[in-house]
This record gives structure tokens, sequence and C-alpha cells, in this order.
């Protein structure tokens, strides 16, 4: 298997792997947040919007001639689009229908079309295979900070119930 098709099967795996690891989270697990660290509701949101800047940043790389790509404040996005308030079940979706519209554009794709370059407003010169690659880890990454989390939430509950 070719490196970009590894990563392409570790880009569509990724609404699987969120969806597994926010199964039977509710209530206030999905609200906890260990010290200096976002919720499992703020993570989950985090991905959809991130989701959302991929639709543009991939389309872009694909039609245009070294495009521009913005960079995006996460916290501000974070705090101004009410995370804390937005609906899991909504942000979980809205993740899984742009990961699909994503992976079906990327994967009827050249591999030369992987080495279209454009410029990141902080990371400089990027790829389209560069971007393939930072989208599926983003997600395998926030699973484990999911996991993380959704574990210490059960400790928090252990010693509260010790207590």
């Amino acid at each position: 298997m070719s490196e970009i098709a590894d990563l392409l099967e570790r880009f569509r795996r990724g609404a699987e792997l969120l969806a597994v690891a926010t199964t039977g989270a509710a209530g206030p697990e999905l609200d906890f947040k260990p010290e200096g660290k976002w919720s499992v509701r703020q993570i989950v949101c985090h991905l959809a919007d991130a989701e959302a800047v991929g639709v543009m940043r991939f389309r872009a790389l694909i039609a245009e001639e070294n495009p521009t790509l913005t960079a995006w404040d996460q916290e501000a996005w974070g705090t101004k689009l009410d995370y804390e308030k937005r609906k899991i079940s909504q942000s979980l979706e809205i993740f899984r229908v742009l990961r699909s519209a994503n992976y079906e554009l990327l994967k009827d794709q050249p591999e030369a079309s992987f080495e279209r370059p454009g410029t990141h407003s902080k990371r400089g010169r990027t790829t389209l295979g560069d971007w393939l690659r930072i989208y599926a880890e983003h997600v395998e990454n926030h699973v484990r900070q999911i996991q993380t989390t959704r574990a210490a939430y059960r400790e928090h509950r252990a010693k509260a119930s010790a207590s």
C-alpha cells in the first residue's frame, strides 16, 4: 500500500474512531474538563469546525495554483462559537458528513495531486499530502485526548463516591 493510500485509509477511519471514542458519553461526562484541557464536547465541536476548514483547504489545494491557506484561532472559535453549549450529536454528524465528503474528493485524486502546494499563513509552504497527514493525525490525537478525558472523569467520579 502506498503512503497516500495508507493516509487516505487513516483519514477515512477518523469518523469511526471518533464515534467509538464518544459512545456512551453523556451528561456531566461530556463537560468534564481535566485541568487546563477541553471537555469531550469541546473537542468534538473543535473537530467538526476543523473539518469545515479542511473542506476549503482541500478544495483550494486541488483547484487553485498555490492558494493561500489562512490559519484559524481554535481558542477564539471555541469561545465565540459556544462549544460548551453546542449539541455533541450535531457536531458528530457534521464531522461525519464533512469527513465523508472530503474523503470522497481526496480518494479520487491522482497521486501527483498530493504534491500540489499552497502557502499557509503560519506553516508556510505545504502540500495536499501534508494536509491529508495533518487531518488524519488530528483526529487520532484528539481521540486519544477524549479517551484520556473520559478516564479522568471515571477516576474523578470514583474518588467522589469514595469520600
